[in-house]
């Protein structure tokens, strides 16, 4: 006990302050897209030929989708005057599907608080059960990585738990295979009311990569309402924490 106790004076305190202090992420992270249509030739359509899920689109001025988008540098690399450009930003959660939707020139839209019943329920203790729909593992891995010591999510009340019965909302990954589909619905339905319902990652928001498939569904929401969605493929825990804070009125 001695030992532990002078090796945690030694290694001091792990935890990001995040986010009381700003994200430090590397330079390879791509965050919030930057768009400038005023920089597409006519008749270009480099960025968009080259997206693997359809994201960007060019009718009615330059847009991409970030509940499509699986946030590689492809756009970015083919177009030759940086129409397209991705900062730094960890913020991108939305709570309706269009919000995820970034066009030229339009304010950004971030996710709210839920109402403030809801908040008098779980703004203070918020138990989630993860449903995994037939993901890669990689939305997981950076969902599971919330509850290190790094990040440590307890100290804000959020837990994931191992029964729906215990929880107060369904987290999703994946694309929902029909594999996974009556699985999904029966843990929504053991969940007690009244529930949240959170998509991570491009897979449960769109199909991600998998998206016209003939056995997965294209996300979460073809069946059940959706009360927040985080983009990404997978989504930065950061990304992840900042959506599930501002939902709690925490941001």
């Amino acid at each position: 006990m001695f030992k532990a106790t002078l090796e945690r004076i030694r290694q001091k305190h792990r935890t990001t302050r995040y986010p009381l202090e700003p994200a430090v992420l590397p330079d390879l992270f791509r965050g919030y897209p930057q768009l400038d249509g005023s920089r597409c030739p006519d008749g270009c359509r480099l960025c968009g030929d080259v997206c693997p899920t359809g994201a960007i689109h060019h009718a009615n001025g330059l847009a991409l989708d970030m509940g499509r988008c699986l946030f590689c540098p492809e756009c970015q690399q083919a177009c030759p005057n940086g129409a397209v450009t991705f900062d730094r930003d960890e913020m991108l959660a939305a709570c309706e599907r269009e919000d995820l939707v970034v066009r030229e020139g339009e304010e950004r839209r971030l996710a709210r608080a839920m109402g403030q019943e809801l908040l008098a329920l779980f703004g203070r203790s918020f138990k989630l059960r993860e449903v995994s729909a037939g993901g890669c593992n990689a939305c997981e891995a950076d969902t599971n990585v919330l509850s290190t010591v790094g990040f440590d999510l307890g100290r804000f009340g959020i837990q994931f738990v191992a029964s729906p019965r215990h929880a107060d909302g369904m987290y999703v990954t994946g694309p929902v295979s029909e594999h996974m589909r009556i699985a999904l619905m029966k843990t929504w339905e053991a969940i007690p009311q009244p529930k949240i319902l959170i998509a991570a990652g491009a897979c449960a928001i769109n199909g991600g990569p998998f998206q016209g498939h003939p056995e997965v569904h294209d996300g979460v929401d073809k069946f059940l309402p959706v009360d927040l969605y985080i983009p990404g493929c997978p989504p930065h825990p950061l990304t992840i924490l900042d959506g599930l804070l501002r939902l709690l009125g925490r941001r």
